[in-house]
């Protein structure tokens, strides 16, 4: 049985999507990065990153979000558009457009906005602008086609809904009201009812709510380096 390694946040939500609505059976490992358990020998060995999501699938060892939706998409032929050339483009096109543009700009967006030890008004200018402006990309293909690739619920779709979900923490409650497009896919993703089981899943586990010192201590490694 797959094993899946993960937390709460937004990549490892978008795997726990695909999971829930593909009926895949799966044993849920939680790795509470607020206790530093991404740091323990055993799951560096896994991924030397230190990051959730991974996925062990009969000995084939998968990191990073966007590849594990693809792997397991390829793997069992599900949530993937038609299979033509110019769909693959758009596939891959936007997979990566939400790993190295979405994914780092909104996670630097609520760094700098809910948990920067000091105001950095520059930094958290910047980093709300680009966040922003990554969204509207996707608001603006999604006012002309109801999903993102083709015309079918792929693994872009939840790809986009595991950050699209964290907006009003990333940008404010007021970012839904410039993005109605988006919004409306979030929606229609919430409503699944794998949405509902993905989310719950976190809450089978006790993991550590509170931004404290032990939790900024595991997260936030650079600050104890620029001291020493």
């Amino acid at each position: 049985m797959m094993k899946f390694y993960f937390n709460g946040s937004p990549n490892p939500s978008k795997v726990a999507l695909f999971l829930e609505e593909a009926g895949l059976p799966y044993t849920p490992m939680p790795v509470d990065t607020r206790k530093g358990e991404q740091f323990k020998p055993e799951f560096l060995k896994i991924n030397p990153n230190a990051k959730v999501p991974v996925l062990e699938d009969d000995g084939v060892v998968v990191r990073d979000s966007n590849a594990i939706l693809l792997y397991l998409g390829e793997k069992t032929g599900k949530f993937m558009p038609a299979n033509t050339p110019a769909n693959r483009a758009e596939l891959l096109s936007w997979l990566m457009f939400v790993a190295t543009g979405v994914g780092p700009f909104s996670g630097q967006a609520v760094h700098f906005r809910h948990f920067a030890p000091e105001q950095v008004p520059y930094a958290k200018n910047r980093y709300h602008y680009e966040a922003m402006r990554h969204f509207a990309v996707l608001d603006a293909h999604l006012a002309k086609h109801k999903y993102m690739v083709g015309e079918t619920y792929t693994i872009v779709d939840m790809c986009v809904w595991g950050w699209a979900r964290m907006i009003p923490f990333i940008l404010g409650d007021d970012a839904w009201a410039k993005l109605p497009n988006v919004k409306r896919l979030h929606d229609e993703v919430m409503a699944r009812p794998a949405a509902a089981r993905a989310i719950a899943l976190k809450d089978k586990f006790p993991f550590k709510t509170e931004m404290d010192a032990e939790a900024r201590a595991h997260n936030f490694k650079h600050l104890a380096t620029n001291a020493a």
